[in-house]
């Protein structure tokens, strides 16, 4: 019964943001994506087996198969060019555009992001060189993506809801900048995006072009952590976040999905592979992928252990796990979900040491050096003092999100 009346106010929000979107936006218009030449923006790090772009598509095996319904009519996208099934794509309520993307962010100082962001509300971290900005879930809530350039770097910051998916793209793709917006459309439950530049269809949780001129092709991914406002204030104190300022009128600080990561819950509009029973269907975990293995850390058993030194894909990692840490998906403001804390994962490489972490007296700990580190990856204090852990792509998913697309992963256990 609590399901069917909460899968009741989701559909009842989706129809409520397609139907607002005209009436509450502001009169400017929307950018149309033009083509951008690529700059030459600060280039971030990357690991041994991280995702590369794949801008040649692999081989495309569906021809012949009429799109989705009402496709044909909201995009020019070449829909005889596809990777999946189109019986597997569902409308989610809204339009093309029907939940709108940021396409001229804002930004405000600390200072004042601090008078309406809770410490323990959850934010997106995206780090490029020196630059470091916090993109607030209470915003990303109600838009899923935003089109932006950090230290140079062209991003895309993407959330969706339904799984509990905050990702983090790099925007130049073949020479040009791509700009994003939502079709409307989900898969497995998972957002599907397209491009303005082309109306290419691409995956959020693959960041795989599913339809369209570059089917087959992958966008490449960039570290995005989600972390407590709490987490980035105190650590970034002079750096920028994003601001409500969006040219919308939303009820940000509010959740639409209320209790939707109940862990008796059943996925909103998810038909796909059945979901692996290791773990419930909205069991949270913290998925990392290195040259073809996949790994699933839940969230269940990183607030026990707090510290996981593991190898995936032969590369050494490390995970680490803090408590502060609102859900968004709980109650009716996002600043009274319970704690579900926040993960990361790193490199246990650092200038040709392999390191491993332990917790003693609650600190994170290197037991090579003795050093202290934090959830961001640097040591505070010990010998190694100022060194930064190198960040893997490491993505918040629900377990049947995570599972549907990667069921071959490992599942981790102490």
């Amino acid at each position: 019964m609590k399901t069917t009346r909460m899968l009741g106010i989701i559909v009842l929000t989706s129809f409520f943001l397609a139907a607002c979107t005209s009436s509450l936006a502001s009169d400017a218009p929307v950018d149309q994506g033009l083509t951008t030449e690529v700059e030459s923006p600060v280039q971030p790090t990357q690991i041994e087996g991280e995702t590369p772009i794949d801008t040649q598509p692999t081989e495309i095996p569906l021809t012949g198969e009429p799109p989705p319904r009402g496709a044909e009519r909201e995009f020019s996208t070449d829909f005889n060019k596809h990777t999946v099934s189109y019986t597997e794509v569902l409308s989610g309520g809204p339009p093309k555009d029907g939940i709108p993307a940021i396409d001229d962010p804002q930004f405000v100082d600390v200072s004042e992001a601090d008078t309406w962001l809770n410490p323990v509300e959850p934010v997106i971290l995206v780090e490029v060189g020196e630059e470091a900005r916090a993109y607030p879930i209470q915003i990303l809530m109600w838009h899923e993506i935003v089109n932006d350039a950090v230290g140079g770097l062209p991003l895309t910051i993407t959330f969706c809801p339904l799984c509990n998916t905050a990702i983090v793209f790099e925007r130049s793709f073949e020479a040009v900048v791509l700009d994003f917006g939502t079709t409307g459309r989900l898969r497995f439950s998972n957002l599907i995006m397209y491009d303005r530049q082309t109306e290419t269809w691409w995956q959020q949780a693959t960041g795989e072009a599913i339809a369209g001129e570059f089917a087959g092709a992958h966008l490449r991914f960039y570290p995005g952590a989600m972390i407590s406002w709490e987490e980035f204030k105190t650590n970034f104190p002079d750096d920028k976040v994003l601001s409500r300022e969006t040219g919308f009128r939303r009820a940000y600080g509010n959740n639409p999905y209320i209790g939707y990561d109940d862990i008796n819950n059943s996925p909103f509009l998810y038909v796909g592979p059945q979901t692996p029973g290791e773990l419930p269907a909205v069991a949270r975990v913290l998925t990392v992928d290195l040259n073809d293995e996949a790994v699933a850390y839940p969230y269940s058993v990183l607030e026990t252990v707090q510290v996981v030194n593991d190898s995936v894909g032969d590369q050494p990692i490390v995970v680490l796990w803090v408590e502060g840490t609102a859900s968004a998906l709980d109650r009716d403001v996002l600043a009274l979900g319970r704690d579900v804390g926040s993960a990361v994962a790193y490199a246990r490489d650092l200038n040709g040491l392999e390191l491993s972490f332990t917790i003693i007296d609650g600190r994170i700990v290197d037991q090579e050096t003795s050093s202290e580190w934090n959830l961001l990856g640097q040591a505070v204090r010990g010998e190694l003092s100022g060194e930064q852990l190198t960040p893997v792509v490491s993505i918040n998913h629900f377990w049947f999100s995570w599972a549907a697309f990667k069921p071959g992963t490992r599942i981790y256990q102490p």
